[in-house]
């Protein structure tokens, strides 16, 4: 054959795209499009140097064919062709986005072509015959069929996905199931007068564990860590799926799932209506409805299970699905001002109700902050400074009656004591821990001295290679344990004395003035008002609701008496010395062992 007349060979890929994941994996139409393109190449003498194929659907603003065109723009790659089954496998994303695509072929000198023949490389230029050529004079015949096919396809996809959609909430509505299977459940279809339906069918193993959740649930002897552990212990594990890569989905990266059972997780299970037979599907705008099939549990044991968290009720034959409103300080913010710390735990003279902290703005434009009431007809004014100087005064006033300081010394003693026990124990648990993960990693040595699999040794080494790990992090925390210095409780008895001889240096030097305001109501059983505290009205001094651990500094018990707090052991003392002892070693905080010690406080 004479070469000058041998056939031109152009360079192509070809790009291969199915709607979904399932279409690729199953074989549906990827293969067949592969066969197809083959032969139209080997018809035309192309070569085609590379396939891309797409498993996900063209309609989103973010085109798949966009890789294969970024391949395309590169030199070295040497493209001439980009060939497609038809215009509907390149894009759903009508005219608009097939432009967008074809022009960015365009402009590197590929041409796209179809295996059907609608798209043309073919070019007219109307001005040919006077031999000149414009931007506007040069057209492809074939460009309003291509735009035409792009708009089909488009409206192709819209009219798929209306009815599939649009049967599935309706089927919604009528109480099937149109979703992939909550864990507990299995898909099944169903001859219906509706046709063949899908509803949910209880899972061998899975609905066990369900149903055990809900019953442990409604017992009421374990707590949800508990039970938690009780269906770990039988066998629970989460279903395991695929994660693929979004690029090519034949690519598997990795798996999620089989995981033992979580609080949060357990929770969700608890929570859901599904399991009781009611769908909350967002399709349904009447609200939930009854499904066609059996719950895993009656709805009753799903309401005593929810203890009132999640209520599902039936009313006039509608289903209505309750949750419990979140407590009110959870809703209500701002009750803490910063500026006015204190206007919670000293309550009006009047009304002896919280108080109001605000500034009025004077004549001049000046801000006059202070502590304030006027509920119920009556008025009550303090200037902030004033209100505050009077708290430091009282509080300047109080001491700890001698009885419960010789018993918080005490106490911090025997507690340093026992934690010291507690330390020595722990180095002895850490041994043995460690002697025992030997002995494991000594027969694991053993064991492969009688193996010939190398998949059996490699899972072996992998044991030991585990166990030596959790060797040395046993070993880092033992050290840590060691080098860590005990407390030394001359200091703390120091602190603790100073402390309390000192109590508003406790109480009032917090830089952060809500804290100070919460210490200084530890001082009360009860909240008193701005007129018990003042230290101008010594007539109202026998009626300060002090607790009886403070007395004034005269040495008189500032509360009646008739309660005395137990103090046999720390557990029975009052709640009043504890949250003491919170804020007394809160304040000692460069001594962070000590915060260890005073944890019955």
């Amino acid at each position: 054959m004479n070469p000058d007349f041998a056939p031109i060979v152009e360079n192509a890929i070809a790009a291969i795209r199915v709607s979904s994941v399932k279409q690729g994996t199953d074989g549906d139409s990827p293969e067949a499009q592969k066969e197809q393109i083959e032969r139209f190449a080997q018809v035309h003498n192309i070569t085609i140097k590379k396939f891309f194929i797409f498993l996900e659907s063209a309609s989103k603003e973010e085109q798949p064919m966009q890789e294969a065109i970024d391949y395309c723009k590169s030199p070295k790659n040497d493209i001439q062709l980009f060939i497609i089954k038809s215009i509907d496998r390149f894009t759903r994303g009508g005219s608009y986005s097939y432009d967008f695509l074809k022009m960015q072929l365009e402009k590197y000198g590929v041409k796209l072509i179809d295996i059907y023949g609608i798209i043309s490389s073919q070019k007219i230029n109307t001005l040919e015959h006077l031999g000149v050529a414009f931007d506007w004079s040069v057209y492809s015949p074939t460009k309003k069929a291509e735009i035409l096919e792009a708009e089909r396809a488009k409206d192709e996809m819209r009219d798929i996905m209306s009815r599939m959609i649009g049967a599935e909430i309706r089927y919604a509505r009528m109480g099937y199931w149109v979703r992939k299977a909550p864990f507990g459940y299995v898909n099944e279809k169903i001859e219906t007068p509706n046709g063949k339906r899908c509803i949910l069918r209880p899972h061998p193993q899975e609905s066990e564990w369900i149903i055990k959740m809900f019953e442990l649930r409604c017992r009421g002897t374990l707590n949800d860590h508990e039970i938690i552990d009780e269906i770990n212990k039988l066998g629970y594990v989460s279903r395991v799926e695929l994660r693929r890569n979004p690029k090519d989905r034949t690519q598997i990266l990795n798996q999620k799932g089989g995981r033992k059972l979580y609080l949060k997780c357990f929770w969700r299970y608890i929570q859901n209506p599904i399991y009781a037979g009611i769908n909350p599907e967002k399709w349904n705008k009447d609200g939930p409805v009854k499904t066609k099939f059996e719950g895993l549990v009656p709805v009753d044991m799903f309401n005593r299970a929810n203890k009132g968290k999640v209520i599902i009720s039936e009313e006039d034959g509608v289903i209505k699905i309750y949750k419990r409103q979140p407590p009110d300080y959870l809703v209500k913010k701002g009750v803490h001002n910063p500026d006015y710390p204190y206007k919670r735990y000293v309550m009006c003279p009047y009304c002896e109700k919280p108080l109001y902290g605000s500034a009025s703005r004077g004549r001049w434009g000046k801000y006059f902050p202070a502590y304030h009431c006027s509920k119920q007809g009556h008025h009550f004014r303090v200037p902030k400074k004033k209100f505050e100087d009077t708290i430091y005064n009282f509080v300047k006033n109080i001491n700890i009656s001698q009885k419960y300081i010789d018993e918080l010394v005490k106490t911090v003693g025997d507690e340093w004591e026992r934690r010291q026990k507690e330390t020595n124990r722990d180095q002895s648990t850490f041994d043995e821990k460690i002697q025992t993960l030997r002995t494991q990693a000594k027969l694991s040595v053993d064991k492969i001295k009688y193996l010939t699999s190398e998949i059996a040794i490699k899972y072996i080494e992998q044991d030991i290679v585990k166990i030596e790990g959790e060797i040395g992090e046993l070993l880092a925390d033992k050290e840590k344990t060691k080098e860590a210095q005990p407390t030394d409780m001359r200091i703390v008895m120091t602190y603790i004395k100073y402390f309390l001889e000192h109590l508003e240096n406790l109480l009032l030097a917090d830089s952060n003035s809500i804290t100070r305001a919460q210490y200084f109501g530890v001082l009360f059983d009860i909240a008193p008002t701005f007129d018990e505290i003042n230290g101008g009205t010594p007539d109202f001094a026998q009626c300060i609701k002090l607790n009886e651990v403070f007395v004034r500094s005269q040495g008189q018990l500032a509360a009646e008496l008739g309660f005395e707090p137990r103090i046999t052991t720390s557990k029975e003392w009052c709640p009043t010395i504890r949250r003491l002892g919170k804020i007394l070693f809160a304040n000692l905080g460069f001594y962070s062992s000590v915060v260890l010690i005073i944890t019955k406080f």
